[in-house]
């Protein structure tokens, strides 16, 4: 057991700690990736809001310590502690106060250091060895070396880090796939809702052809849509084709649901039959309210309750705080936007829950959640404006809120894109929970592994892979 395993300092298991430039390079429009500390994140890298810096900066940069695959990136402050491997085919600099970790392969394997600096005895050595300051706790480069770890064998090394890797590799999969399924229904909605590309083509044919586009009755509408729509679910989003349809790409029914020309309006031109409104007028809005604090537990008490960015993640909030005497609520399937501290940050709620003065909960009167969530999506420059405009941090009122205009468009279309993206929210739902029960399961298994409480033969490999 971990009794069994001789504990070593990391200097002693071939662990090298490769310092960084304590300086800031300048920024570039493109370039390399340049990971400050907020790049850090649960052991991974996000490069999402990363700056670029020049290729001669990145050359400068990196004189000290080039990262490569397998290396731990280590922050000194601010989070001390906090890890993060550098993947295959990265090529980056690291920002101040970050240092690299970096195993020989002798006494710790390259891939399962990673696994070695996040478990419990890491911690406590990180507690060991915390300078407390006045601003930023922070950890000394001299004695990161010295922190003494439990070292398995190098056979029990690769197994671990075999079966943690596949968990987590799973799980940086369906990111992926929930990122490529969020990029193609934005790209529906702003080609339909912001840059009107069919009422363009439309228009653009008509042109080509001198003749007027036949718009069919409403009833004929809705039974086209109806069957274009059936078949854009079979084909997972993929348009089928028509030799008659006014739009390449599109179905003809679907087609047939957009006009061929613009009209002005006091928000400049859009498509003709469409209607200026309000958020008021289109949606339903709830503005949260936050109970006294004795009603809040962690414990699952009540219903979950969200406050704002704390508990938001790319796309559902994160359960932290349970509320026994909720006063304001959001239904499962709900937007949910901060309203202050910051304006504008936006996720999903997956079942109903209870809503703080942080959060409001949004819904399209037609009901549709996909609609509703790219719609709040789009109006990422107004909750900008109220976010500027705050004293002391931003924020927007309900009757702000209310007051947002928006484009109309026919019900009919905004039923016809739900048809098209509720299958894709669908799946991106089932991917997060499924990354979220295997998280779970490799944050269970990890301190137990890597301290030796449990065996790797101990496991039933396939479960855990599969």
């Amino acid at each position: 057991m971990a009794g069994e395993w001789p504990v070593l300092s990391l200097r002693e298991a071939g662990v090298q700690l490769l310092d960084c430039e304590h300086r800031t390079p300048p920024p570039a429009a493109a370039g390399y990736p340049y990971v400050a500390i907020p790049q850090v994140k649960d052991g991974r890298l996000d490069l999402s809001d990363a700056r670029f810096i020049s290729h001669d900066h990145f050359i400068e940069w990196t004189r000290k310590a080039c990262p490569q695959k397998w290396d731990v990136i280590l922050s000194r402050r601010c989070n001390p502690g906090d890890t993060a491997v550098v993947p295959s085919g990265l090529q980056c600099a690291l920002g101040q106060n970050l240092v690299l970790l970096r195993a020989d392969g002798k006494g710790v394997l390259p891939e399962f250091l990673r696994w070695l600096v996040r478990g419990p005895r890491w911690w406590e050595q990180v507690q060991t060895f915390i300078n407390v300051g006045a601003v930023f706790d922070s950890l000394k480069c001299a004695d990161i070396p010295s922190f003494r770890l439990p070292i398995p064998p190098l056979e029990d090394q690769r197994a671990i880090a075999h079966i943690l890797g596949t968990l987590d590799d799973k799980i940086e999969l369906n990111r992926r796939m929930n990122e490529t399924l969020e990029t193609i229904a934005w790209a529906l909605f702003k080609s339909w809702f912001v840059d009107f590309l069919p009422v363009r083509a439309k228009m653009a044919a008509r042109t080509q052809t001198g003749d007027p586009v036949r718009l069919p009755a409403e009833g004929s509408a809705q039974t086209g849509a109806k069957h274009a729509l059936s078949k854009v679910v079979r084909a997972e989003g993929r348009p089928s084709t028509s030799s008659g349809q006014a739009i390449p790409g599109l179905p003809e029914h679907l087609a047939d649901l957009f006009p061929d020309s613009f009209e002005d309006s006091e928000l400049g031109e859009i498509p003709k039959g469409w209607e200026v409104s309000s958020v008021d007028e289109q949606f339903n809005l709830t503005m949260g309210q936050s109970p006294p604090g004795e009603t809040y537990n962690e414990f699952g008490d009540g219903l979950p309750f969200y406050q704002g960015r704390a508990d938001f993640t790319s796309r559902f909030p994160a359960r932290r705080v349970y509320c026994t005497a909720p006063t304001r609520f959001a239904k499962a399937s709900d937007t949910l936007v901060s309203v202050r501290a910051p304006v504008g940050d936006i996720n999903m709620a997956v079942e109903d829950c209870a809503i703080g003065r942080g959060v409001a909960a949004v819904r399209h009167k037609t009901g549709s959640r996909s609609y509703t969530y790219q719609f709040m999506c789009s109006l990422e420059e107004v909750f900008a404006r109220f976010e500027a405009e705050g004293t002391v941090f931003g924020s927007i009122g309900k009757k702000d809120f209310h007051a947002i205009p928006c484009i109309v468009p026919p019900r009919l279309l905004v039923r016809a894109f739900e048809h098209i993206t509720s299958p894709v929210d669908d799946r991106i739902e089932n991917c997060e929970r499924e990354s979220q029960a295997l998280a779970a399961l490799r944050d269970s298994l990890l301190p137990k592994l890597i301290s030796g409480e449990i065996r790797v033969k101990e496991l039933d490999k396939t479960a855990v892979t599969t």
